[in-house]
């Protein structure tokens, strides 16, 4: 597996382990080493840009929002908000199911209000949710890249009722994250790939929830860790160890990355 010229990673459950919330000092060596064999390293995750955690190491890229926002050190690459009367309609419908909603830009997040579930989804970033007055006008006058409610699988159908440019990325049983339905990490992957002139065998991509199905398949190296869910090892090209147990690691090792 020489050829390969980047590497995307999601983060929680694939960088850094769901239960110790840090990653390890393996992960961090292979990151490295990654780099020093000139292999870009890309963030590709769910997550605002302001709730990226503080890493030991310079990623070459960033795919936030699900990949409706990108950026390097240079400025944006790619940038899909979300359709305002979409945001409207969700909105309306969140309201029927009694569940409060919070909109992303690309420098905060707030909310109309919270639960205990929309308050765990948070946690997991080691963020706390904003209810705030301004989120009406906050809504009219800025671009919004990503929704985040609470919610259940059943009221999926229900969330998106009436919208025409929304979708539903899911990594847990108990939250959502809606973008837009033209952008997702798959399509954010093949818009850096063209940036930097690479094709997808000279890529390989990491994950472990079902919003990483679109980044695995958008490259020909699409590994799944031991932890992800079923349906993403279904689709991926190899399964690894667990991120608990430096599973990304013992893979790259493996296959002479590094």
């Amino acid at each position: 597996m020489k050829n390969i010229k980047i590497a995307f990673f999601d983060i929680d459950g694939t960088l850094i382990d769901m239960k110790t919330k840090t990653m390890t000092p393996l992960m961090l060596e292979t990151l490295q080493r990654l780099k020093a064999n000139n292999i870009k390293i890309v963030i590709a995750t769910g997550r605002c840009p302001h709730a990226l955690p503080k890493f030991d190491i310079q990623f070459d890229a960033y795919m936030t929002f699900n990949g409706s926002y990108c950026y390097d050190e240079s400025g944006i690459l790619a940038s899909t908000p979300l359709d305002k009367t979409d945001i409207h309609k969700i909105l309306n419908n969140a309201k029927t199911i009694n569940r409060p909603v919070a909109i992303s830009t690309a420098t905060r997040s707030i909310a109309n209000g919270t639960d205990a579930d929309l308050d765990e989804y948070y946690s997991f970033s080691k963020e706390t949710v904003h209810v705030t007055d301004d989120f009406y006008s906050t809504l009219e006058n800025e671009t919004i890249y990503q929704l985040m409610m609470s919610c259940t699988v059943d009221d999926y159908d229900t969330i998106l009722k009436g919208t025409h440019h929304s979708a539903i990325a899911a990594w847990w049983a108990r939250a959502v994250d809606i973008i837009p339905s033209t952008s997702n990490k798959g399509v954010a992957v093949k818009q850096l790939l063209d940036y930097y002139h690479y094709t997808k065998d000279e890529a390989i991509a990491f994950g472990d929830g079902n919003n990483d199905i679109d980044l695995l398949k958008a490259v020909s190296h699409g590994i799944a860790l031991g932890n992800a869910s079923d349906d993403l090892k279904a689709i991926a090209t190899e399964v690894t160890d667990t991120c608990a147990n430096d599973g990304i690691y013992h893979y790259c090792i493996n296959h002479h990355l590094i």
